[in-house]
């Protein structure tokens, strides 16, 4: 028994030993200086992002194989044609994707320009894809499976209604406090939102906790939790803003077909 004992406890740290040495392989093994793309699902949207804010860098991640350098490396890669609709200089722009001294990790970065993204939420928002293929070169060669290789970035200029449901799982917008909807009200109402966590903190975090970091969930689109908070420091700014006539040019030049009916929360 002693002996079974001792065979089967080598077996096991021999299987041990084997295990850490195939999770090792994937950035150690200095034989094999590969390169794999390290995130699924990519996609972005300007969504409530300020209209004021026209490009977004979006970083597609990967990570490499092998020993670390002491020196700045490139990673190859190409831009399939048949499966990217987005075009160079008008949705986007695309920089050199370099593994930094001393890292495994590393980007492609893709600049996203907002002003060459189509569409309006009446007609529909053009969704863009944009199709990267990891190449070999002198410091990486692709490794693992095919679609470790190849990684699809959609985005858009989206600006959806937020999920706020009524008791029977339709979508509410409270009309008689934000006026029939509108993107930019919602935007708005989120800029002014976040503004608050410079002046009640704590407040915030809790509103944060109870209806998401951009107001995604509001239960029945009523915040009466929070309603008073809700009417000074977002409902009145947001009438103030879309009442001033110094705004009206500005907001229509971004949405021609804005509806100035916010009404006066008091």
């Amino acid at each position: 028994m002693k002996k079974i004992k001792t065979i089967v406890m080598t077996a096991l740290a021999a299987v041990a030993m084997m295990s850490c040495s195939e999770t090792d392989y994937m950035t150690f093994d200095t034989a094999n200086n590969g390169v794999y793309f390290t995130k699924d699902t990519l996609t972005y949207s300007f969504s409530v992002t300020p209209i004021e804010v026209k490009t977004y860098l979006y970083k597609v991640p990967f990570r490499i194989m092998g020993p670390t350098s002491k020196e700045p490396r490139t990673v190859k890669f190409a831009i399939d044609p048949t499966k990217t609709t987005a075009k160079a200089g008008v949705q986007y722009n695309i920089g050199e994707a370099v593994v930094q001294p001393d890292s495994i990790n590393g980007y492609i970065p893709v600049e996203i320009l907002r002003d060459g993204l189509e569409g309006t939420y009446a007609t529909g928002y053009t969704k863009y894809v944009l199709q990267l293929i990891l190449e070999e070169n002198e410091n990486f060669k692709p490794t693992l499976d095919s679609a470790s290789q190849c990684r699809t970035l959609t985005f858009d200029n989206a600006i959806e209604q937020p999920e706020w449901l009524s008791a029977h799982g339709d979508k509410v917008w409270d009309q008689s406090m934000l006026g029939v909807w509108h993107p930019y009200k919602f935007i708005k109402m989120v800029e002014y939102f976040h503004a608050i966590a410079d002046i009640l903190p704590e407040t915030y975090k809790k509103m944060v906790e109870a209806y998401g970091e951009n107001l995604e969930h509001i239960p029945y689109g009523d915040p009466y939790v929070y309603r008073t908070i809700f009417k000074k420091y977002i409902y009145e700014p947001m009438y103030d803003f879309f009442n001033d006539p110094a705004n009206r040019d500005m907001i229509l030049e971004a949405y021609p077909d804005f509806p100035f009916d916010f009404p006066s929360p008091y």
